[in-house]
């Protein structure tokens, strides 16, 4: 059986459109700002329209009123310090049930009044424009990524000037908010940035900053990146090679004889030595790319509806792949490994090419496989396609 091989980036989709809508330039972003210095980027006026539909004044308020809305979905701050959540929660029940952690629309709008900052956490678990954002981002960068929102009232601060642990972007769709920005890259005092809709900012993990509104009310979304270092890489491919050292008790007696334990360790070591030289830094990076593109959360949006339209799928119906899905294709021998983002599939190496045909489509039918497979291989391939979340189905 063949050796499977890491995806190479032609083989993944190509959704830099989030990551040049939030730096103005993508590779210019990955190859000099990517965790290195502060980025203040200034859309046009299509991507202020974009970036302003993301999460709306009015989505927010939808949010806080018309739906049943929990914590920790929300917290609320106010001086730089959390609020506990019964001051802004109420108990209810739910087919008689207890239901703990409700948002009460009336406390949160007092204490919004009353200079409170509201945020919004996990929206891109909860918020499709968001968690679409997020899922091509995190293709885009191959770290995950989650959104959270912060409602400040005017003339207030949320938090005192604090780092975080994690690089974001931030970006404003409404109102406007003044950022003191400590860069560790630049000399000098800290940079007063401006954040209005239509403008966004990447800060480096680490880096001190702090942010105040003005005359206006304000919302900004945060996107925060979670970071995967080479030591998370290192550990996971030591973890196999740390097995060999096996489990046995260290010797008793060694604290009257450390040779004992020298001894030892010294076997072992050279024995953990043999086996990180034997590892194929290409299987390493196979085993990351496959760990990250089949343990995402993805939007299922319509699923319900193409689980009932499957049953009709027929030769012309119309096709395309959900957005922020991803479809890497790896070879193994004479199955294919099918990378879906939070799932993987085994099939058929000979479906590579029908596979690929799709993948690479902006929309088909299942009769444009003809040249592939008979009419009733497609159309099981497709309509397990649609079953896996792949695929949906158009009209």
């Amino acid at each position: 059986m063949e050796t499977p091989t890491a995806p190479t980036p032609e083989s993944l989709p190509d959704p830099v459109a989030a990551l040049e809508l939030l730096s103005g330039d993508a590779q210019t972003f990955l190859a000099k700002v990517w965790a290195s210095r502060t980025h203040v980027h200034h859309t046009d006026s299509d991507g202020l329209e974009q970036l302003t539909a993301l999460l709306t004044l009015d989505d927010v308020d939808r949010l806080l009123t018309g739906t049943a809305i929990r914590t920790p979905a929300v917290r609320i701050a106010k001086d730089g310090s959390v609020l506990p959540a019964s001051s802004y929660t109420r108990p209810a029940t739910l087919a008689g049930q207890p239901l703990t952690g409700l948002l009460d629309p009336r406390k949160v709008f007092d204490l919004f009044d009353g200079g409170a900052t509201v945020v919004l956490q996990g929206l891109h678990r909860y918020w499709e424009p968001l968690g679409a954002l997020v899922a091509d981002l995190e293709l885009a960068l191959g770290h995950p990524c989650q959104a959270n929102a912060y409602l400040t009232p005017p003339g207030s601060q949320g938090f005192a000037v604090h780092e975080d642990s994690h690089d974001v972007f931030v970006f404003q769709t409404h109102g406007s908010k003044v950022w003191e920005v400590h860069d560790r890259a630049a000399d000098g005092e800290p940079q007063t940035v401006v954040l209005e809709p239509g403008v966004s900012m990447y800060l480096p993990t680490g880096t001190p900053h702090a942010a105040r509104t003005q005359d206006t009310a304000s919302l900004h979304v945060t996107i925060g990146i979670n970071q995967l270092t080479w030591r998370h890489v290192l550990e996971r491919a030591l973890a196999g090679a740390l097995d060999t050292a096996g489990a046995q008790h260290v010797p008793a007696g060694y604290l009257d004889d450390p040779g004992l334990l020298a001894d030892g360790l010294a076997e072992r070591l050279g024995s953990l030595a043999a086996v990180l030289r034997g590892l194929d830094p290409a299987a390493v990076a196979d085993a990351e790319v496959r760990r990250f593109l089949t343990g995402r959360t993805l939007w299922h949006r319509g699923g319900l509806r193409d689980r009932v339209a499957v049953h009709e799928l027929g030769d012309g119906s119309e096709l395309r792949r959900r957005p922020g899905h991803p479809c890497v294709l790896v070879p193994d021998g004479e199955r294919l490994r099918v990378l879906l983002g939070d799932r993987e599939l085994t099939m058929p190496a000979r479906l590579a090419a029908p596979l690929e045909r799709m993948r690479a489509a902006a929309s088909f039918r299942p009769a444009d496989l003809a040249g592939d497979l008979d009419e009733q291989s497609r159309l099981v391939v497709c309509r397990r396609l649609v079953r896996e979340g792949l695929l949906e189905v158009v009209g």
